[in-house]
């Protein structure tokens, strides 16, 4: 495991205010493409918000770390390439009079979740074209939850040998 952190070592942790003081942070490493390599995913993400001041009770909280969950989970189940791993990152933006990601919003402040992984082959749906899954069907919602409960995601490929599925959630 990799990690790269940036960003004060303490941040408030005050329920009420925390996610409207803390200053943009960000953080990023590589795990094994294996489903301890996701549950390490998630632990590692509520670890950094409390961090930021974004306490692990909190709504916001608790919806990063899904969304979380599920992009890890989907880099393993679909992204999986024998020997590589897969990175996450997140970027925290704290409020402002716009937010640069998002022209036209109000400058909530966000959390941004990029996980990349190998698999170039294997692209997902486009948001706004997901389909449910049949009602007996055990898997295929992974992608709905992080439509429904993110501001925006895409899928962006920088370069012939990864891919990368993102996404913003709003924090208030």
């Amino acid at each position: 495991m990799n990690a790269d952190i940036a960003g004060p070592p303490t941040a408030p942790r005050h329920p009420e205010t925390a996610h409207r003081t803390a200053p943009g942070g960000h953080f990023a490493l590589r795990l094994s493409a294996t489903p301890r390599g996701a549950r390490l995913a998630r632990h590692l993400a509520a670890g950094q918000l409390d961090a930021w001041g974004l306490p692990y009770d909190t709504e916001a909280h608790r919806t990063v770390a899904l969304v979380v969950a599920e992009l890890a989970g989907n880099a393993v189940r679909h992204g999986r390439v024998r020997g590589r791993d897969f990175r996450l990152r997140l970027i925290l933006r704290p409020e402002g009079p716009e937010n640069p990601g998002n022209p036209g919003d109000p400058g909530r402040a966000t959390v941004r979740i990029e996980v990349t992984d190998a698999r170039t082959d294997r692209l997902p749906p486009t948001p706004g074209t997901l389909r449910p899954p049949p009602p007996d069907g055990e898997s295929g919602r992974g992608l709905l939850l992080v439509e429904s409960l993110a501001t925006r995601w895409g899928t962006i490929r920088d370069d012939p040998y990864t891919k990368t599925v993102w996404c913003e959630v709003a924090l208030a």
